[in-house]
């Protein structure tokens, strides 16, 4: 696979010296497409009638780990480039009927959560296993779902087999309280099971913009979809029609850059924000705004900038971000260095990702000399003078990207394995960088 996109990641102890930034800092920084909207384009395009193209699709270690689960299920995938990140980069997808295979799921939750929906129309067995970290993570809904949809499979965690079912579908309720991506597997492939699937939601469902991504781009490929009423779903047996996909920058992956510009008072600019979009890293404009931050639309021809200035002071925040818990981290690493209180609630949930990031963010913030604190579903912050030190990733890329917002302002903070963040942004130590060395030269990159 290419560069440090690879499906296998080697965890590291070293420890990565964040650059504290000198002054305010002003850079463009350009972002490669989004993780969410390009491993569903790949589901999708595998369960297809006809072939896709995917335009703008990201290369890290979470896409090809997709690609590398669907091609072991019989998908025949082209990629007209081993680069990472690479804005124009193509993804040509001819799906095949899916036989038995060997997925392994990294530490990925759309792979272990989306693929195993996909696996039960397989005319074979299919093994799935992934990173030590992901054993842990839940995965009982999904699996619970596909044996009452006529599925057979061999465990409820991380190793499992799935075996496919001769008459899949029909009405399943799913507890999806852990996370949204129950929902968006078995949404992207019901259409493709014989009974269709009547889909009903349980329990507090979090990350609502993720579920409307999902319905929005199988819409997109022709899939008919009735939600009679909010969390009830029903899917007819149908086709999925092949097209030309074209994905967006990575919003969330934008949030540790502008960031940036909030703590230091400085002023970062994104290009191609979208008009219109589903992600829910598109949130962080206004929880900038909130902050004390002003954020700009600037607009030149079909292309849209988004511009933050940050204040002279930035200020603490109380937010529910059930529906955006995947920018908690970068949240709370601002709060950290806020002048006044967080609290930052509605993310019980951040539990289950790729390591306890409650406990995580407290434990790291803390570590530093901060004062935050767990709640019960979720974080409260309490400014405090920071100082260096050993900052944990845990495996978990929003963690290194923290680690490295706080080491803006606080000097001699270590950031444990920063190349976790290939994850879902590969590079990003050299773009972060990058990022600084224009603000050092005095490169303002103002489009106009």
């Amino acid at each position: 696979m290419g560069n440090n996109g690879g499906v296998n990641h080697p965890r590291t102890d070293e420890y990565w010296s964040a650059p504290t930034a000198d002054g305010p800092v002003t850079a463009t920084v350009t972002v490669p497409g989004s993780k969410s909207i390009t491993n569903r384009a790949l589901i999708i395009a595998a369960l297809s009638s006809t072939n896709s193209t995917i335009h703008g699709a990201l290369r890290s270690r979470d896409t090809d780990l997709m690609m590398s689960a669907l091609r072991s299920l019989g998908t025949v995938i082209h990629d007209s480039s081993d680069s990472t990140g690479t804005a124009d980069r193509a993804i040509r997808v001819e799906p095949r009927q899916m036989h038995g295979g060997t997925v392994h799921c990294g530490l990925a939750g759309t792979v272990m959560r989306f693929v195993p929906p996909v696996a039960a129309t397989a005319t074979g067995e299919v093994f799935f296993d992934g990173d030590e970290e992901a054993r842990v993570r839940p995965m009982g809904a999904v699996l619970d779902a596909l044996r009452e949809l006529g599925a057979n499979v061999d465990g409820d965690r991380l190793p499992f087999t799935v075996h496919a079912g001769a008459d899949l579908g029909g009405t399943v309720t799913v507890d999806a309280s852990a996370s949204s991506q129950f929902i968006s597997g078995l949404l992207l492939a019901g259409a493709s099971y014989s009974r269709g699937l009547h889909l009903m939601q349980s329990g507090n469902v979090p990350s609502r913009p993720h579920i409307d991504m999902t319905l929005e781009m199988l819409r997109e490929a022709g899939v008919v979809i009735d939600e009679p009423r909010r969390g009830e779903f029903h899917i007819a047996h149908q086709e999925i029609r092949g097209r030309e996909w074209h994905i967006e920058p990575d919003l969330s992956n934008a949030a540790p850059f502008l960031a940036a510009a909030a703590v230091t008072g400085g002023q970062v600019t994104i290009p191609d924000w979208p008009e219109h979009t589903t992600q829910p890293g598109d949130s962080i404009r206004r929880i900038l705004t909130a902050m004390g931050c002003t954020t700009q639309i600037r607009k030149h021809g079909q292309r849209r900038d988004l511009v933050v200035t940050g204040p002279d002071t930035l200020q603490g925040i109380e937010l529910d971000m059930g529906d955006i818990g995947e920018i908690a981290p970068t949240v709370a690493a601002m709060c950290a260095l806020a002048a006044t209180p967080s609290r930052l609630t509605g993310i019980a949930h951040l539990r289950g990702h790729e390591t306890n990031r409650l406990a995580a963010l407290v434990r790291e913030i803390n570590r530093l000399g901060g004062a935050a604190e767990e709640l019960e579903d979720g974080i409260a912050i309490t400014p405090a003078d920071l100082h260096g030190g050993h900052w944990r990733s845990y495996a978990d890329h929003r963690m290194a990207t923290a680690g490295a917002i706080i080491g803006l302002k606080v000097p001699m903070v270590q950031v444990q394995d920063i190349a976790t963040t290939a994850k879902t942004l590969p590079g990003f130590e050299i773009r972060w960088a990058e990022m600084l060395n224009c603000s050092a030269a005095g490169e303002v990159t103002d489009p106009e």
